[in-house]
Parts: C-alpha cells; sequence; structure tokens
C-alpha cells in the first residue's frame, strides 16, 4: 500500500460511515522506520506522525522540524515518568496516559509549563496481563482522577488483542468515551482501520499500510 492508497480508503470509509470528510487524522506510525521512507512521506505532504519511544524520536524529529513546517508527533507508545519531561518537549499528543503515578506526574509538569499536549488514556479493553493500559472497570475514576489534576483527557486509545474481533473492542471504547463526555478515540491500524471509522475513529495509527513493512534490524 501507500499513503495516496490509505487516505483514498480513509475517505471512502468515512463516506460510508457518514462522517465528515477529513474528519479522521492519520498517525503515519513511523517507528523503526528508515529515514528514507519517513523522508518520503514528509515530501508527500503528510505531517502527523507516531512514535513508540520517547528517545527514538528525540534522535527523529527535531531535526526534521528544521526542515519541515506543521509537523505533529505523537506518543502512541508507553511513557515512563522519569521521560516525562522531554516527551512534553518532543510531542503534540500522548496516547499513553494508563496509571495514576503517571497522571500525577504530568499534571506537575504540565502545571509547571503552562502548557499540555492532547492526552488519551490507553483502555486495556481485553484485560490482558501482558498489556499496559487502564482497565474497563477503572476507566471512569481514573479519567475523573485524571481531570480532578486538571489534566485535559480529550480521548480514549485502545490497542485490542490480536485474536479477537478488533470491532467489539472499538465499539466498547467508543461507550466508554461518551459515558465520561469525551471525542477523541485513537483506535484502528493498518489491519483494522476500516472498521474503527465506522465505529467512530478520530485517529487511526497506520505503519505498514504507509511505510511498507518494517526493515528488520
Amino acid at each position: 500500500m501507500s499513503l495516496d492508497e490509505i487516505t483514498s480508503r480513509i475517505a471512502v470509509a468515512e463516506n460510508r460511515a457518514g462522517r465528515v470528510p477529513g474528519s479522521v487524522k492519520l498517525i503515519a506510525v513511523s517507528k523503526v522506520q528508515p529515514p528514507e521512507r519517513v523522508e518520503a512521506v514528509l515530501k508527500a505532504g503528510h505531517r502527523l506522525f507516531g512514535e513508540n519511544r520517547v528517545q527514538e524520536a528525540a534522535g527523529k524529529w527535531p531535526g526534521y522540524r528544521e526542515r519541515f513546517d506543521g509537523l505533529s508527533v505523537h506518543l502512541i507508545g508507553p511513557l515512563q515518568t522519569n521521560k516525562i519531561k522531554q516527551a512534553l518537549d518532543l510531542f503534540e499528543a500522548i496516547h499513553s496516559v494508563d496509571r495514576p503515578k503517571l497522571a500525577s506526574k504530568l499534571a506537575t509538569e504540565v502545571q509547571a509549563r503552562g502548557t499540555c499536549p492532547e492526552l488519551f488514556v490507553q483502555v486495556n479493553t481485553g484485560e490482558e496481563p501482558q498489556k499496559a493500559g487502564v482497565l474497563p472497570d477503572d476507566l471512569d475514576s481514573f479519567v475523573k482522577q485524571c481531570q480532578d489534576l486538571d489534566l485535559p483527557i480529550s480521548g480514549l486509545m485502545v490497542i485490542p488483542p490480536v485474536d479477537e474481533e478488533p470491532s467489539l473492542h472499538f465499539a466498547l471504547l467508543r461507550k466508554m468515551a461518551e459515558r465520561n463526555g469525551l471525542e477523541g478515540l485513537s483506535m484502528g491500524m493498518s489491519s483494522d482501520f476500516e472498521s474503527a471509522i465506522a465505529l467512530g475513529a478520530t485517529h487511526i495509527r497506520v505503519g505498514s499500510g504507509v511505510f511498507g513493512e518494517r526493515v528488520p534490524t
């Protein structure tokens, strides 16, 4: 696939779902992609990217920001508390707010700076022990805790279990977002983003569909 094909499929999915054209944001997941692939997508005009690791982003995006205007880089992987300051310097959005300690330390740093990136709470809808994210039963209280800390939570994020129907998890995430008055839904990847769009995704995260398969390291 390619960037053009993905954007065309997004437009078709938006139309099929009765969504406003352009209402779904494509996060091009650039983690571990070689520079020539990232630059090709940048030169094609795309400006929204996703990274899994703070350190990888720190070595990549400051240089690109000097060359390309209007960049927005989102952290879609886990955030360690000792990387918060660096993350706030690097990212316009963080999709992986997932525990009280992280929320508390984020709030302290955000208040000191007076600015905050867009924040999504990661939900472990499959209740998988090896996966990060707030458990569904804890979600409402966690969102309230974040709001009590003056963290402006804008939405929820999910990575469905690989062996389950993703649309069930997308629908669950949408219900939880609606219940908490949140509009952002970060859900859907290369293999299932059209289902996510049908169920209300505002942000989809596509890597291989945009860049091709990852180069082995």
